[in-house]
């Protein structure tokens, strides 16, 4: 299937590795060229220089913070400088946390309140006005299963996450007169090096391997029984990059496996 997508700019943060990277390089299929945001500049400039060779796209590397405010200035005026603006915004940076509510600072709520909510929020209005000057675009939010069923160690993530979701409605509503189309994607259990890292450490002195780990982990959890890859996400996030999602407007899509367990 032809995505029509060809020649339209994306902006993708936490573009250089997991979910993000599968999302560049399945853009990049389609013939987009991309702007990747992430904080490991080498690791960043890697990725970009690959995927301009492997699909014969434009890339530009932006290494940036996106839980701070200035940096998001930076991600905005580079992405006009070379593209004159973007057509595609995938948020998509964001982290896993792992607290109580006892014993977690303020300092910690901010900075995810930052990461997850505000970054979204401050992309949107910087990359906007140029969608609109372009004839519109679409925007996806990237927030979790855990904005709907929480996790019990991740108060936090869970709160901002499904604060992000709340956000992507609103949103929704305010930009679709400018033909801007907001969604929001809630993976559940998808294979990104955080959840094998994650594995080692949980498995480290035990008589289990962090393979066994997360297999089981998926069986107890979905019904498909697995992990999916982030390229099966990411294929997701094409379609509803495309033209051929021109009627989802402000809705949240869970590609989790079945793993929620009530209907959305």
């Amino acid at each position: 299937m032809d995505m029509q997508l060809k020649d339209k700019v994306a902006v993708i943060t936490g573009g250089s590795v997991g979910i993000g990277l599968a999302v560049a390089q399945a853009l990049a299929r389609e013939g987009v060229h991309l702007v990747l945001v992430a904080r490991q500049e080498e690791r960043l400039a890697e990725q970009g220089s690959k995927i301009a060779a492997d699909y014969g796209v434009k890339t530009l590397a932006v290494a940036a913070d996106v839980s701070k405010a200035g940096d998001i200035e930076k991600v905005v005026a580079e992405t006009t400088r070379a593209f004159g603006g973007c057509d595609l915004l995938i948020n998509n940076a964001g982290t896993g946390s792992n607290e109580t509510f006892m014993n977690a600072p303020d300092e910690k709520w901010q900075y995810y309140w930052e990461l997850h909510v505000m970054a979204a929020v401050r992309l949107a209005r910087g990359l906007v006005p140029g969608m609109r000057q372009r004839g519109g675009g679409s925007i996806i939010n990237n927030a979790s299963i855990c904005a709907k069923q929480p996790l019990s160690y991740e108060p936090i993530y869970n709160t901002t996450k499904a604060a992000l979701v709340m956000m992507s409605k609103c949103l929704a509503n305010e930009l679709i007169k400018d033909n801007i189309r907001v969604n929001v994607i809630n993976p559940g259990l998808i294979l990104t090096p955080d959840w094998k890292k994650t594995a080692a450490q949980l498995t480290a002195g035990t008589d289990h391997t962090a393979d066994q780990y997360l297999d089981q982990l998926a069986k107890d959890l979905t019904p498909i029984g697995r992990f999916a890859t982030p390229e099966e996400l990411a294929d997701f996030f094409v379609f509803l990059c495309s033209p051929h999602a021109s009627y989802c407007v402000g809705s949240a899509y869970y590609v989790d496996g079945g793993w929620l367990n009530v209907v959305a």
